[in-house]
């Protein structure tokens, strides 16, 4: 019986082997379609539940470099880990009851001003266009402006409520949070057994190819990105302080976050630069000019050597993922698009590679 299931399978196979490739695409994908609105059934349903599971081995894959830094010194891994648990625990106090008031202060009085500015730019904007008719010029933008305003508010406010959606998601509850400690504390004890089993279902050598690709894609963006972002952040908060910017904290630690995030900075500099034109327009082109320079001095002179072209992805495509990345789970999508994106090439790479290999084999025999 064993014997005629094995031939029939065998029969099947030749005959998909025999027809046109458009058909065999052409079947598969309606399957594919049905495959990924299961699955994003499946994810909406569970949301939470995965952003919290995610966001626990982001912070495992972080804190895990100290971790091993400090074993590889001596240290037992059990003391390792409670130490930089500690650590972190109490650097996340500092910041929350330092920065985090701060920066919230900052932001509610952004907002509080911001109808203020807005009205300041429709002067502005009136004045130049009064100007413009004197002289017979064909320029009007009051219309314009009005529309740019409008829609940055709405972006602005857009932005804020996902952000807090997505702060609310996984730490919003005192259960959540400490939820998250605990499976971070799990991860850097058991991470490595618990995905030891997940890719043992591969086939091998297949499974411990896979595993080395994805570690090596989250390493490679992660600690480059994250490295990236903090100097970025950083140093556009001294640059804004020193230009005595308004919201300088903010505005800097913005940039720093939407660093983590390719082409964030340039969007994120260009909306400051548009806020400031609101206030001042000499102050916005004065903003955004050195920003931009601080911007393609990092870029160019740091960036390749933290990033140095990883993932390999056209940018279009680094564009499609992080669009995707963004409709199916908002700002934790953002950070996970690009890595994944570049896992699933190389994923491709790799069936490529063993379909090339099984072919030239067939053709020898």
């Amino acid at each position: 019986m064993r014997e005629d299931g094995l031939t029939k399978v065998q029969r099947a196979v030749k005959v998909l082997e025999r027809l046109p490739r458009w058909l065999i695409l052409g079947l598969a994908f309606p399957l594919l379609v049905l495959n990924g609105w299961v699955f994003l059934v499946v994810f909406h349903y569970f949301q939470s539940l995965i952003t919290i599971f995610v966001t626990a081995n982001l912070l495992a894959f972080v804190l895990n470099y100290p971790v091993n830094l400090l074993t590889s010194r001596g240290a037992k891994r059990n003391r390792a880990i409670l130490f930089v648990g500690l650590l972190a625990v109490l650097l996340v106090l500092v910041l929350g009851l330092t920065l985090a008031p701060a920066v919230i202060g900052q932001f509610n009085e952004l907002i509080a001003r911001l109808p203020t500015w807005i009205e300041s730019s429709s002067q502005q904007v009136q004045i130049f266009d009064r100007w413009a008719a004197g002289r017979k010029l064909p320029v009007n933008l009051t219309g314009l402006a009005i529309q740019l305003t409008e829609r940055l508010a709405e972006q602005l406010q857009s932005l804020t409520g996902q952000v807090f959606n997505v702060i609310a998601i996984t730490i919003g509850g005192v259960f959540n949070f400490v939820f998250i400690l605990v499976m971070t504390f799990y991860l850097l004890l058991q991470g490595d057994r618990l995905w030891d089993g997940i890719f043992l279902w591969f086939p091998q050598p297949y499974g411990s190819l896979l595993r080395q690709l994805l570690r090596q894609n989250f390493h490679n963006y992660f600690i480059g990105q994250a490295s990236l972002a903090a100097i970025m952040g950083t140093s556009m908060t001294i640059a804004f302080v020193l230009l005595q910017v308004p919201f300088a904290l903010l505005f800097g630690l913005g940039v720093g976050f939407m660093a983590l995030f390719p082409f964030g900075t340039g969007v994120s500099i260009s909306a400051i630069g548009l806020l400031m034109a609101l206030k001042s327009v000499w102050l916005g082109l004065k903003v955004l000019g050195v920003a931009v320079v601080i911007q393609q001095i990092i870029e160019n002179g740091i960036a390749p050597r933290l990033l140095g072209g990883f993932t390999g992805l056209n940018p279009v495509w680094i564009l499609i993922a992080l669009l995707i990345g963004a409709q199916v789970a908002g700002i934790l999508g953002l950070l996970l698009a690009v890595p994944l994106a570049g896992f699933l090439k190389g994923v491709a790479s790799l069936m490529r590679s063993h379909l090339l290999e099984e072919h030239s084999l067939e053709s020898l025999k």
